[in-house]
């Protein structure tokens, strides 16, 4: 342990991982049902499938499900240029030590202690690696079962589960893109390590508030909890 590792940065670590870790539990696992957006789309993505059922030319629903694999395919590219300067990073981190020593607004710490701040980030951006390559290999699954998926008419009693098992497919591969996308907001935190403990907690405290006003109090959370609700009262109606 660096001799400069003061019991500051380890409550600002501490308080890292219990954000992220909590965040993610209470986000993905515990806010079932409630007005957030990750948790209004499930049940959209539902409706889609339904309709992508109902269809007998589902061009349209593998132009949507290709876009979100292209998307996944960049953050993943892009999180492998990141590690990739990362780990070149260690070549020189001598140097770059002396560079971030040099700033006036930067904590002074020993080279140890400066290591372990990058050996942090290069875990973050792997962690976000592995879940982007599951991300695209849980979107080949949903392919395979979107192309097996049966030709309508669908009896009402078959096309009800088998949408839900697609979609619940679904739901899944965009979990794992959202976790590694959550990867890229905590890994800006860790940078504000660099600069001080005290600044890595604000910054890890300002990225849990901004992910939840986006997910539970911003204008595009109310305009899909609007959708959602007009389409769950279309399917009340409907006739069976």
């Amino acid at each position: 342990m660096p001799y400069d590792f003061a019991w500051l940065d380890l409550v600002a670590f501490v308080w890292f991982i219990a954000g992220w870790t909590g965040f993610t539990i209470i986000q993905d696992h515990l806010m079932s049902g409630r007005r957030m957006v990750n948790q209004h789309l499930k049940v959209i993505r539902r409706h889609w499938m339904e309709r992508m059922l109902e269809r007998d030319n589902r061009i349209m629903d593998s132009q949507l499900l290709g876009h979100t694999m292209h998307s996944c395919t960049f953050f993943a590219s892009t999180n492998m240029l990141v590690l990739a300067g990362l780990v070149g990073s260690f070549g020189a981190i001598e140097h770059a030590h002396d560079l971030v020593l040099s700033l006036s607004f930067t904590v002074k710490t020993s080279r140890q202690l400066f290591e372990i701040k990058m050996v942090t980030l290069v875990a973050i951006f792997t962690f976000g690696f592995f879940k982007f390559t599951w991300a695209l290999r849980q979107y080949n699954y949903c392919c395979a079962l979107i192309g097996a998926a049966p030709l309508p008419p669908l009896p009402p009693e078959d096309l009800r589960p088998t949408a839900d098992t697609i979609a619940q497919a679904l739901t899944l591969a965009i979990a794992a893109l959202n976790g590694g996308m959550r990867a890229y907001y905590f890994a800006l935190a860790v940078l504000a390590w660099i600069v001080g403990p005290i600044l890595f907690m604000l910054a890890t405290t300002a990225v849990i508030v901004v992910l939840t006003r986006r997910q539970a109090f911003s204008p595009t959370e109310k305009v899909i909890r609007v959708q959602m609700a007009r389409l769950e009262r279309s399917q009340s109606t409907k006739p069976q």
